[in-house]
C-alpha cells in the first residue's frame, strides 16, 4: 500500500479540518473511535467524498452476527481500509468480511492482534499469554488469514515475522512509529526506516505530527522519511 496514514487523534469534526487545513497535502487518515463515536458515518463520508483516502480504525469486536451487520454498515462509508479485532475469533472474522462484501467490493479488512501498549509483561500477567508477542501476534495473523481478511495491524517488531510465515502480500499496518523511537503509552515504537526495513505495507503517525507547533512541516518529515525508504529499498 505504501501508505502513511496521519492519525486525526482530535475530539471534533471542526478540530480535524482545522488540523487538515494546516497540512498542504492532502493525506490519507485514520479516523480512530474517539472521532468516529463523536461524529459518526456522516463525517467519514464527508472525508471521502473531500478526497481524504480513509482508513476507519473501530476495532469491532462482537459476536458473529453482530460483526456482520456493523461491517455492511461500515462498507457504505466508502473507507478504503477498516478493520476488526482478531481476538473476537476465526468465526466473528468471518462473518464481518461476508457483511463488507455484501455492500463493498473494494473496502480492505484487516484485524488487530495485539495493542503496541502491549509488553511481554503484561501479556503473561494480565493476559495470562504465555508464548511470548511474537508468537500470540503470528498466532492472530494467521487465524486472520485463515478468515480471508486482508491483513493485520500489528507493531513493526512483528512484521517481519508475519510476512515470512504469511507471505508479502499480506499487509502489516503499523501504529507506533516515531523518529526517535521515544516511548510513550505505545511501548512497541519503530522509525520509518525500520518499518519499511521489515517490510511494512503502511505505518500510522498520529501525535508527533497533531501534537506538533507545526503539524504541515511535521507530516511532510515523516512522509519523506517513509518515502524515501521506500524508493531506496525498491
Amino acid at each position: 500500500m505504501n501508505r502513511l496514514y496521519l492519525a486525526l487523534d482530535v475530539e471534533t469534526a471542526d478540530d480535524a479540518f482545522r488540523l487538515l487545513q494546516r497540512i498542504e497535502a492532502r493525506p490519507a487518515v485514520k479516523v480512530g473511535m474517539e472521532l468516529f463515536y463523536r461524529e459518526g458515518g456522516r463525517f467519514v463520508e464527508r472525508l471521502v467524498g473531500e478526497g481524504y483516502p480513509v482508513f476507519l480504525d473501530v476495532k469491532v469486536h462482537d459476536i458473529p452476527e453482530t460483526a456482520r451487520r456493523t461491517l455492511r454498515q461500515i462498507g457504505r462509508l466508502g473507507v478504503e481500509l477498516t478493520n476488526v479485532h482478531t481476538l473476537g475469533g476465526e468465526t466473528m472474522m468471518r462473518y464481518a468480511l461476508e457483511g463488507l462484501r455484501d455492500v463493498n467490493d473494494t473496502t480492505r479488512l484487516i484485524g488487530v492482534t495485539q495493542l503496541t501498549s502491549t509488553d511481554e509483561r503484561m501479556l503473561a500477567d494480565e493476559l495470562h499469554i504465555r508464548d511470548g508477542l511474537e508468537q500470540a501476534v503470528l498466532r492472530q495473523a494467521s487465524m486472520a488469514q485463515r478468515a480471508g481478511l486482508d491483513g493485520v495491524v500489528a507493531s513493526v517488531h512483528e512484521a517481519e515475522a508475519i510476512h515470512q510465515a504469511l507471505g508479502s502480500t499480506f499487509l502489516t499496518v503499523t501504529p507506533g512509529i516515531r523518529l526517535n523511537e521515544a516511548a510513550d503509552d505505545q511501548v512497541r515504537v519503530a522509525t520509518p526506516q525500520a518499518a519499511r526495513d521489515a517490510g511494512v505495507s503502511a505505518i500510522v503517525v498520529g501525535r508527533p505530527i497533531t501534537r506538533s507547533v507545526d503539524p504541515n512541516a511535521a507530516y511532510t518529515h515523516y512522509l519523506n522519511e517513509w518515502s524515501r525508504t521506500y524508493e531506496t529499498n525498491r
